[in-house]
């Protein structure tokens, strides 16, 4: 076999979300499988091919590399809310809770479609959907590195006020320059508000942890985007701050690389970031990873091929993504990959 093999026996799915996020309403990627199970391999379509080459990594690993033993199978999830309106958002939550889910994280800042003002609005809907459902939950928010640190220190208190409280904002800032005077801010608030990273550590050409420990409480680690399970447990172990485990809005089958790391990580900030299976208005297996109780549990899945088959798009994008994968395995994939998996992928 060789990388161009793999490569034409894909197979590439288009699949619609129930809200759009991240500026689409389909979700595009491809799965294929190896000597252990399925791997996914669906980095957004403005990454780079080095960049992309990681997320190849680790859907290699899924389909031919070994995994840790997991210390825990079940894992604690949170819901996502995307940027939606008000009614929407309400109707989110109520199923989120309905899922057994107490922690929202709910993504602000998107100059497209929605103003400051709305998030406002969405956090404290979800803080008064909380409490008329009596549920003791945690807010957080995800800004992806929207925010100047002026945006910053004018948006945060009135947002943390809405939520009554934050558990953490995710990404406030890009730059580590900013979110250390971020975090000199906050520190001098009656109580602070935590600062999780995550664009900081996936985005990154190298990683920074001095810079990362100085400026996070928590850190986002997310298993395709940084190459597979082992590699992501080594940043965890260099960087030794608490985790969320997140996807990076797979479907149930990349859900699993997720899910392998969060029942690997040694300690863990809360419940995890892998409830996207909720935004996909159709999935590629028979049962999606949904939480039942909050909880999803540590574990393989495999596509159905029938609904793979109503998935696939264009003959057009089939060959894009195609060309891809071997595209990002020549740019980086193949030097990120275990001994065992490049034998396996050029055996």
């Amino acid at each position: 076999m060789s990388i161009e093999d793999l490569a034409n026996g894909a197979a590439v799915f288009a699949l619609p979300l129930r809200n759009r996020f991240r500026n689409t309403d389909i979700r595009y990627g491809a799965v294929f499988q190896g000597t252990t199970g399925w791997g996914e391999f669906a980095p957004f379509p403005e990454y780079p091919d080095d960049v992309a080459g990681r997320w190849l990594a680790g859907a290699l690993e899924q389909a031919f590399g070994q995994w840790p033993t997991p210390i825990r199978t079940q894992i604690p999830i949170n819901a996502i809310i995307p940027i939606v309106d008000a009614v929407t958002t309400e109707q989110l939550v109520r199923e989120a809770i309905a899922q057994g889910m107490t922690t929202i994280k709910v993504k602000v800042n998107d100059a497209q479609v929605s103003n400051s003002q709305a998030d406002i609005e969405r956090v404290a809907i979800i803080r008064r959907e909380l409490d008329a459902h009596k549920v003791e939950g945690a807010i957080r928010i995800d800004v992806n590195a929207g925010w100047t640190v002026d945006q910053a220190k004018e948006q945060l208190p009135l947002l943390n006020e809405a939520a009554r409280g934050l558990d953490y904002v995710e990404q406030p800032c890009r730059t580590f320059d900013e979110l250390r005077d971020l975090k000199n801010v906050t520190l001098s608030w009656q109580a602070p508000v935590r600062i999780a990273v995550d664009e900081s550590i996936r985005q990154a050409a190298s990683l920074e942890v001095d810079a990362i420990r100085e400026v996070a409480d928590v850190v986002i680690v997310k298993s395709l985007p940084l190459g597979g399970v082992q590699r992501a447990l080594g940043i965890i172990d260099a960087i030794g701050l608490p985790v969320v485990v997140s996807g990076s809005l797979d479907t149930s089958i990349g859900l699993a690389g997720g899910l392998q790391l969060a029942g690997c990580a040694p300690q863990l900030a809360g419940a995890c970031g892998l409830g996207t299976g909720s935004l996909f208005a159709h999935d590629i297996v028979d049962t999606p990873l949904i939480p039942q109780d909050g909880i999803l549990t540590v574990g393989r899945t495999s596509p159905n091929t029938e609904l793979l088959d109503q998935a696939s798009p264009s003959d057009e994008v089939v060959a894009e993504w195609r060309e891809r994968i071997v595209r990002a395995w020549f740019a980086s994939a193949h030097e990120l990959v275990t001994e065992q998996v490049r034998e396996a992928v050029l055996s």
